[in-house]
């Protein structure tokens, strides 16, 4: 480092919406010392949940076309730098980063792995995961992922074995979610209309990998056992009117609850009796340690990394294949289990390496400028 500050980094990400990476990025970014560390994001959206936020702690939002190109990025870089670290979070796109940084002298290059499936096997699109993942091997200076899987799937079945490779744990400020005012979480479900019913939950992007189908099916067979249940929704995206269509199809809607994006998610998460998350891929699942953190007994599908499990007693494993009725004796079994001692919570976060703090000491040390927070 040349002494000047604030050292900028810059992180390349698809938007920087109310999603799991990005909140992840911004619990590190709220509590850096930005006099010495500032945050830099190149985004692809004209507008995202978190450009107002970012601009006012400091921090550009540079807004660039969908083409993506090395060039663009290039250009990018040189206009807005010296950028001390380059860190990308865009799957194989990474490859595409790590040529423009490396053109711009840029000698921090970070890819950072956070799913383990693409969108498409198709032969175009295998040909250019495998030129990616050869550029993103030779030109990253550090290879990170929130689990080992999504390492592998990014980076090559090898990458436990290579140097660069860092796990790299997703990371909340827990001790938001660990208590409530009841006040709030009161008024929250009276708005909702959910005083006096059992709440189950799930906060995520309407998009295929959440399966948002598959919970529509569950609280469809709880409902058959005990008419008190509701299932909460939060989130938005594109399968959100398909996924309401079909919750009126099934005579569901009246018990079914889409609330849309909320910036008040620890409030939101302490209505909840219980949350599941039958994901049919997933890299780490930010919100489930948040889940964890408000002591909620978490269902989950087997495409959920251990990683995302804190070993204190709320994580419960089912594979898709049993089907939504297995899935809905589950929840029955589990309603009524929540986790109420905080000192429990808040060891599991800090044993397992998931703190803020330590996460971010982690990543300074991997930007090679510890003294830098």
């Amino acid at each position: 480092m040349n002494g000047a500050f604030p050292i900028r980094i810059l992180h390349v990400v698809g938007a920087m919406n109310r999603a799991g990476t990005e909140t992840m990025l911004m619990n590190i970014y709220r509590n850096i010392d930005r006099n010495k560390v500032q945050f830099d994001f190149i985004s692809y959206k004209p507008d995202s949940d978190y450009d107002k936020e970012i601009k006012r702690l400091g921090g550009r939002i540079i807004k660039l076309s969908k083409t993506q190109s090395i060039k663009e990025i290039y250009y990018a870089i040189k206009k807005y730098g010296p950028y001390y670290a380059v860190h990308s979070h865009t799957m194989f796109h990474c490859g595409v980063v790590n040529v423009a940084a490396k053109l711009a002298g840029v000698k921090v290059r970070i890819s950072h792995a956070h799913t383990t499936q693409d969108r498409s096997d198709t032969l175009i699109r295998k040909l250019y995961i495998k030129s990616m993942r050869f550029i993103i091997n030779a030109l990253s200076t550090k290879l990170l992922a929130c689990s080992n899987e999504a390492g592998r799937y990014l980076f090559g079945e090898k990458v436990l074995n290579n140097s660069k490779f860092t796990f790299f744990p997703n990371l909340i400020d827990y001790s938001k979610f660990l208590k409530q005012q009841r006040k709030k979480i009161n008024k929250f479900k009276e708005e909702q209309g959910l005083l006096n019913s059992i709440v189950i939950g799930h906060v995520g992007r309407f998009i295929e990998a959440k399966n948002h189908q598959f919970m529509l099916d569950i609280i469809e067979h709880v409902l058959k056992k005990n008419n008190k249940f509701k299932l909460l929704l939060v989130g938005d995206g594109d399968l959100r009117p398909q996924t309401e269509k079909s919750a009126r199809q099934k005579g569901l809607y009246d018990n079914v609850k889409f609330v849309g994006m909320r910036s008040d998610i620890p409030v939101v998460l302490q209505s909840m009796d219980l949350f599941i998350f039958p994901s049919i891929h997933e890299g780490l699942g930010l919100v489930l340690l948040e889940a964890q953190a408000s002591g909620l007994p978490c269902i989950v599908s087997e495409s959920i990394q251990p990683e995302a499990d804190l070993n204190i007693g709320l994580f419960t494993r089912i594979s898709l294949a049993d089907g939504a009725e297995v899935w809905a004796d589950k929840v029955l079994e589990l309603v009524g289990k929540k986790e109420n001692n905080v000192d429990r919570i808040i060891n599991s976060f800090e044993t397992s390496g998931y703190s803020l703090q330590a996460g971010i000491l982690k990543l300074m040390g991997i930007y090679n400028m510890s003294e830098g927070i």
